[in-house]
């Protein structure tokens, strides 16, 4: 039977051209498939007169003009009464094949001509190597410091219960860090003695787009820059602290560090080194943004990762498999998951991540979302009060009416019910229960108070009806 339409496993062509080895070079270097000869675009079947020796001749044809060969399969259909040519190759283990000295890839019902990075990528995937594992023709040996391999090792240990008695030089050629006696790239970066240009990072702080109020430029070794970028973030974050009975006081920062710590492991082990361009670090008064040359690896999109639909894979095998061992990565592919986590279990709003300018870039947000009513902030001290418990009645009920009250006309409770609205305004009420931790009933009489403040309406029932918002009040 003939498909219906293209996808990314069939294509038609009206006769046999140079558009047909374009496509089977393609399938090649994706998943495989078939090319229907005889078929309009629209998949109208028109049919072609094949002699004795064509079928033969074309197959050659495509031989000859592919690197490497690519012999197809080839089977004669009578569809309609016509004759139609199915041409089918599988995916080609060795990777990737061009024809005319042009490399094609399937990606969803056309192909695409690949780049120079595909190219490369597609390359070292065959070799199932990364461009790290490959010598460093412009260092030595003499350019990395013994000292901080021997940290390295020690890192390991702890991390390990078998501990590593290899010599510093042995432990480099065991791990593939130094392979023929020479220094890799990813050798290089990680254990750099001096100023390293592959590892440039620029991180500041900025009032606004175009004002830079503190700075620093980093070309250190990778375990050294990603101290030393979150040591910078961590100075230009507010703290507040929380008063929990104990002795001690609990800091808070306006942001999660697990989830910076995450995001910046990630941006140094993923980054694309053969990117002329730095990473960069913008610390704003609302956000912070992390973007990395390089766009996500292995066909990998922004839904897989929200989704955690995808298989991971590394640019940088080496790189990874060494942080690994140090206890920075704690399992490949589940970095973004985890900062998601993190920011929802810290309060914050979900981080957005993106793909521009030939790089990924990850934004956190200061903004909070307040999943239940557990303290009451006093901003002007950066103080947190506790007001869990047995005590939320009185204390809600005298700080969070005085305050709340005296600022927006609602408490606090109010204020979580608005914010759960604001971002989601097709939420039900007992999902705000759900999120807030409160009874129904207790939803009802917020929402009601909302409702006669003039700050939500409801549009339509409750079944495909929403909630929209005439007043937005003050909700940090």
């Amino acid at each position: 039977m003939l498909p219906t339409t293209e996808n990314i496993t069939t294509e038609f062509k009206p006769t046999f051209n140079e558009d047909v080895i374009e496509s089977l070079v393609a399938f090649a270097n994706a998943k495989g498939g078939n090319v229907y000869v005889g078929v309009t675009d629209s998949g109208k079947v028109k049919g072609i007169t094949v002699g004795k020796e064509t079928i033969q001749n074309w197959i050659n044809e495509v031989k000859n003009k592919t690197a490497p060969q690519l012999i197809p399969d080839a089977e004669l259909l009578e569809i309609e009464t016509k004759t139609v040519v199915k041409f089918f190759v599988p995916e080609y283990p060795i990777k990737p094949v061009s024809t005319r000295g042009r490399y094609y890839k399937r990606i969803a019902n056309s192909n695409h001509l690949m780049g120079i990075d595909e190219i490369a990528n597609e390359h070292l995937k065959t070799l199932n190597t990364s461009w790290d594992y490959y010598t460093d023709p412009n260092h030595s040996l003499n350019d990395i410091s013994d000292e901080k391999v021997s940290k390295l090792i020690q890192k390991i240990n702890q991390q390990s219960q078998n501990e590593i008695t290899l010599s510093n030089s042995d432990f480099l050629r065991k791990m593939e860090i130094v392979r023929d006696e020479k220094i890799t790239f990813g050798g290089y970066l990680m254990f750099a003695k001096d100023y390293c240009s592959l590892s440039d990072v620029q991180v500041g702080r900025f009032k606004s787009d175009i004002t830079i109020i503190d700075s620093i430029s980093l070309n250190s070794d990778l375990f050294l820059e990603v101290e030393d970028i979150i040591a910078f973030i961590k100075k230009h974050l507010m703290v507040a602290y929380i008063i929990t009975g104990e002795p001690q006081r609990t800091e808070r920062f306006d942001y999660p560090l697990d989830a910076i710590r995450e995001i910046v492991v990630n941006m140094i082990v993923h980054r694309d080194y053969r990117e002329s361009s730095a990473s960069i670090i913008k610390i704003f008064d609302d956000r912070i943004e992390f973007y990395n040359p390089g766009k996500l690896y292995g066909g990998i999109t922004i839904d897989d990762l929200l989704t955690g639909n995808y298989t991971s894979k590394s640019r940088n095998k080496l790189i990874a498999k060494i942080f690994k061992e140090a206890g920075l990565i704690e399992r490949y592919g589940s970095g973004i998951m985890r900062v998601r986590k993190i920011c929802k279990d810290y309060g914050i709003i979900e981080p957005q991540f993106s793909e521009i300018s030939n790089g990924f870039m990850v934004t956190l947000y200061k903004e909070k979302f307040i999943h239940n009513i557990d303290y009451f902030v006093k901003e002007s001290t950066l103080e947190i009060e506790n007001v869990s418990g047995g005590q939320t009645g009185g204390q809600t009920g005298g700080q969070t009416g005085g305050q709340a009250g005296g600022q927006t006309g609602l408490t606090a409770s109010q204020l979580a019910v608005f914010k759960v609205i604001n971002e989601n305004n097709k939420v039900s009420r007992n999902d705000i229960a759900n999120i807030l931790n409160i009874s129904p009933s207790a939803v009802q009489k917020h929402i009601l108070k909302l409702k006669q403040k003039n700050i939500i309406a409801r549009v339509g029932g409750d079944f495909g009806g929403y909630w929209k918002v005439l007043t937005r009040p003050p909700i940090d």
